[in-house]
């Protein structure tokens, strides 16, 4: 108790001695170091500031009213959250009523769209917030896409934001034999909203930015060139452009007034809870697309919905580390993967050492021709390029996970399968085995074979001689022909003229070229 009294009554001294006026010292060399006091001196009183730190301003009590009140819960309604963050202007014009319309006649078709768009959508509008873009921008991929991932244009343009194969690898969007990122989820978002941030630092316009997104910045650019040359506007409206990059912004606008106010379109939309959809998962492994469906225990079809970029049986670990889940199955499939003590995958990747016929590539594999065709989408009459990554069965030798090289840039390469047919030939005078095989452009011992001779023989005057010629040589005669040269069969059209067909008529006209193809759909 005494040791308490003492410590209270030193820390009151204390404090005395901190509310006294301090007594200046004479010289700064008589200064004590900061933090210590002479005996007998009394410490400086603490000064409390009470002005705001650098760079901030207090707020003015006419101002309060101006500003808005942060919420303290998050939105349970995805659809609210969307509408919170609506940022773009809005686009009044005719052809907005005219998509208002189009899409309120079609409830089913705006139903549909929207419940696709469940497994994507909080993803997309996780990702917009994170970088401070226009929530509108979610809703794009109704209109690129209606939330298909598996979509493709008649210009090739593939997945959600609908990528052409160039753009996509413009921004890092792998395409191989083995996935299209154009078409994942995660990649293809992170693209799109890459290349729509660059668009709108481009023309700093949303609107514009969009234009752009559809028909290219290039005719874009252009067209506000040729605005601002003949002293017109540069604005979205007042652009000459095709027909559906007009109508672009419009249906993006009507698809907005619709989420807005889905009451006044009498539109119904599916309640899309404010919680993701899908979890990130690491697999060990290469693994079979149906096993992983299994233990994840969601079916195929919910599976290749949210790892669409996948487009072979086998999801390759060294290319595609990870994998969607649905939020609930996430814990299953790890949890099943764990007790799963069995071979994951079935299918690994074969380089093709040389050009082959996919009967030789099914031999080296030991699988059937048909299988092999089947499962890398090989039509008939074609040969296999060397360097060709194929899907194979996993057996023996090739019973291992596919590498990173194979995994990231595998591609199949085809070339036509040369057909052959055989054509009998009458030789000439001196004709030999060499002479035929130059003429006709074989090899030697081709010609030697076919006909059961040497590689030196002569043949005699008027001797039928075999060739299997392809098919292609036989619509042009042998190049420089010998004055010996024995005349080919007729069938080899040597007499046709010149650019024509052997089978044309001479009363034929000629062929017109042909016209050329119209503009690409998307740009991007």
């Amino acid at each position: 108790m005494k040791l308490l009294t003492a410590a209270c009554l030193a820390a009151l001294l204390w404090l005395t001695g901190c509310a006294s006026t301090p007594t200046p010292s004479s010289s700064p060399a008589s200064e004590p170091p900061t933090g210590t006091a002479p005996v007998g001196t009394s410490r400086p009183a603490l000064s409390l500031s009470l002005s705001p730190p650098s760079g901030l301003q207090p707020i003015a009590a006419s101002s309060w009213n101006s500003r808005p009140v942060a919420q303290m819960a998050a939105p349970a309604d995805l659809w609210q959250r969307i509408r919170v963050g609506f940022a773009m202007p809005d686009l009044n014009s005719d052809l907005v009523r005219d998509r208002e319309q189009w899409y309120t006649t079609r409830p089913d078709y705006i139903f549909r769209m929207t419940e696709r768009s469940r497994k994507y959508l909080f993803h997309i509008v996780e990702e917009l917030e994170r970088r401070g873009m226009p929530t509108e921008l979610a809703l794009l991929p109704y209109i690129e896409s209606a939330f298909n991932p598996q979509a493709v244009s008649s210009a090739k343009a593939a997945g959600m934001w609908q990528f052409m194969p160039a753009t996509g690898t413009s921004y890092d969007l792998k395409q191989n034999v083995f996935r299209d990122d154009r078409r994942d989820v995660l990649a293809s978002t992170r693209a799109a909203l890459d290349y729509l941030q660059r668009l709108y630092g481009m023309f700093g316009d949303w609107h514009l930015a969009l234009a752009a997104y559809n028909w290219g910045e290039g005719n874009v650019g252009k067209a506000i060139a040729r605005n601002q040359k003949q002293g017109l506007g540069t604005g979205y409206l007042d652009l000459n452009m095709p027909n559906e990059t007009r109508y672009y912004v419009p249906k993006l606008q009507a698809v907005k007034n619709i989420v807005a106010n889905p009451e006044l379109f009498r539109a119904e939309l599916p309640d899309i809870p404010n919680h993701p959809y899908f979890e990130t998962v690491d697999i060990p492994g290469d693994i079979d697309v149906a096993l992983a469906a299994k233990l994840a225990d969601v079916p195929l079809a919910d599976f290749k919905a949210l790892n669409p970029s996948v487009h072979r049986p086998v999801i390759l670990a060294a290319g595609t580390p990870q994998i969607l889940l649905p939020w609930d199955n996430a814990s299953i499939f790890k949890r099943n993967l764990e007790a799963y003590h069995e071979r994951l995958a079935s299918w690994t990747a074969w380089t093709a050492p040389s050009t082959m016929s996919v009967a030789s590539a099914a031999q080296r594999v030991g699988m059937s021709e048909y299988d092999l065709r089947n499962i890398n989408n090989i039509p008939p009459r074609m040969l296999i390029k060397a360097g060709s990554a194929l899907i194979v069965t996993r057996l023996g030798a090739l019973d291992n996970d596919v590498t990173g090289r194979v995994a990231e840039t595998g591609q199949l390469s085809l070339a036509p399968e040369i057909v052959t047919r055989r054509t009998t030939i009458k030789s000439g005078r001196k004709d030999t085995v060499v002479s035929i095989a130059q003429r006709y452009k074989v090899s030697i011992s081709q010609v030697a074979d076919w006909n059961d001779v040497k590689s030196g023989a002569a043949f005699k005057p008027g001797q039928s001689v075999v060739l299997y010629l392809p098919m292609t040589a036989r619509a042009s005669a042998p190049s420089s022909p010998q004055p010996s040269a024995a005349k080919p069969v007729r069938s080899l059209a040597a007499a046709a003229p010149a650019g024509r067909s052997a089978h044309a008529s001479a009363k034929q006209p000629p062929i017109r070229a042909a016209a050329p193809a119209p503009a690409a759909r998307k740009k991007h």
